[in-house]
C-alpha cells in the first residue's frame, strides 16, 4: 500500500504538471503572431505537441515570432518527458497491481488508476472493510435518508475518502457508456422516472458491492481468449455471429481481444457459440425431404410442366 501512495503522489503531480503545460500552450498560442496561430489552428492536441516539438526556431531570440516559437518548442518538451513519465509510474503501478491484486482490474471499468486508488484507501482503513455497508460508508456511496413530508428519497453521502468516491464514480461513468447491462439498467430506470444524479447514485452503490465482494473473494474474469478459438474451429464469420448476437462486428472483435469488457455480451457469446454446430450453423441449410428433392429436379428440367411458365392453354384449364 505504501508503494502505491508515493507512486500516486507522484503521478498526481506530474498529471497536474502535464495539464498546466498544456494550457500554458494553448493560452500562448491565442496571443502569439498569426503566422504561428493560422499554422496550429486546426490540430488537436497531440498532434500540436508532436509539431511544435519538430520545430527549428531561427532568427535573434528578441523578435517576437522567434521567442514565441522557441518557447513554445521548450514546452512540448517539457511535454513529452511529463508523458513518458506517467508512461513509466503507470507501468509501476501496473506491476504491483499484477503482483498482489491481479483480479481487481477484471471488472468492468476498473483499470490501474481506479485499482490503485482502492487499495490504498482500503490499505489506509483496514477496519472499516470488515463488511460490505462499512466499505460503502468508506467509499461515500452509503445512500442517506433525505424523506421530507410525502417525499422518501436518499442522497449520496457527502464523506467518506472523496478520492476512492471519484474512482468509483469514474467507474461508472465507463459502464454507461460501454456496459450493456449497466445501459439497459439506466434505460429501465429511467423509465420510472429517476434522474441521472439519482440513477448514478444506485450504481454506484452496486460498484461497491462488486468491488468489496472482488476484495474478498476474487474471481478471475472470462477468458476472451477462446471465444475466438472456438468460432474458428466451427468455421464461423465474425460477420454470422454479429448478425446473430445483434451486434457489430467490430464490438465482438474487440470482445475477443480483451480490449472491451463486457461480461454480458461475453455469456451470451458464449452460449451462442456452444449451441452452433456444423449440423445447425447459419449458412447450413436443411436437407429436402422426397418432395421438395422431387420439385427442385422438376424446376430444373425444362421439359417438365414445373420448369417452365404455364402456357395460355394450361391457365385456361385450370379449374
Amino acid at each position: 500500500m505504501e508503494s502505491l501512495r508515493v507512486l500516486r503522489a507522484e503521478r498526481a503531480t506530474a498529471m497536474r504538471a502535464r495539464v498546466a503545460v498544456m494550457a500554458q500552450v494553448k493560452t500562448l498560442l491565442i496571443t502569439a503572431p498569426e503566422t504561428i496561430r493560422a499554422k496550429y489552428r486546426e490540430m488537436t492536441s497531440p498532434a500540436l505537441m508532436a509539431a511544435l516539438e519538430k520545430t527549428r526556431p531561427a532568427g535573434a531570440p528578441s523578435g517576437p515570432l522567434t521567442s514565441t516559437a522557441t518557447v513554445l518548442k521548450r514546452l512540448a518538451n517539457r511535454y513529452r518527458h511529463l508523458h513518458q513519465e506517467l508512461a513509466l509510474i503507470d507501468a509501476e503501478l501496473d506491476a504491483i497491481l499484477t503482483l498482489h491484486a491481479p483480479m481487481l482490474r477484471d471488472l468492468p471499468g476498473v483499470g490501474t488508476d481506479v485499482a490503485s486508488q482502492l487499495l490504498v484507501t482500503v490499505g489506509d482503513n483496514p477496519e472499516r472493510v470488515t463488511t460490505e455497508a462499512k466499505f460503502a460508508a468508506l467509499v461515500g456511496v452509503a445512500p442517506i435518508p433525505a424523506s421530507s413530508g410525502k417525499t422518501t428519497r436518499h442522497r449520496l453521502s457527502r464523506g467518506g475518502d472523496r478520492q476512492a468516491n471519484k474512482a468509483i464514480h469514474r467507474v461508472v461513468l465507463v459502464r454507461m457508456r460501454y456496459d450493456s447491462r449497466t445501459r439497459s439498467y439506466v434505460a429501465r430506470r429511467r423509465q420510472e422516472g429517476k434522474s441521472t444524479k439519482e440513477i448514478m447514485r444506485c450504481l454506484k452503490r452496486y460498484v461497491a458491492r462488486e468491488i468489496y465482494e472482488q476484495l474478498l473473494h476474487p474471481q478471475p474474469a472470462p477468458n476472451r481468449g477462446s471465444l475466438r478459438t472456438v468460432r474458428i474451429t466451427k468455421h464461423l464469420t465474425l460477420q454470422q455471429a454479429a448478425d446473430a448476437l445483434h451486434a457489430w462486428p467490430t464490438t465482438l472483435s474487440r470482445l475477443e481481444r480483451g480490449l472491451r469488457h463486457d461480461n454480458d455480451l461475453h455469456k451470451r457469446y458464449e452460449t451462442w457459440l456452444n449451441y452452433q454446430s456444423p449440423a445447425n450453423r447459419p449458412d447450413t441449410k436443411p436437407s429436402a425431404g422426397p418432395r421438395a428433392a422431387r420439385l427442385t429436379v422438376d424446376a430444373k428440367d425444362p421439359g417438365s410442366r414445373a420448369g417452365r411458365r404455364p402456357s395460355r392453354s394450361d391457365r385456361s384449364s385450370d379449374p
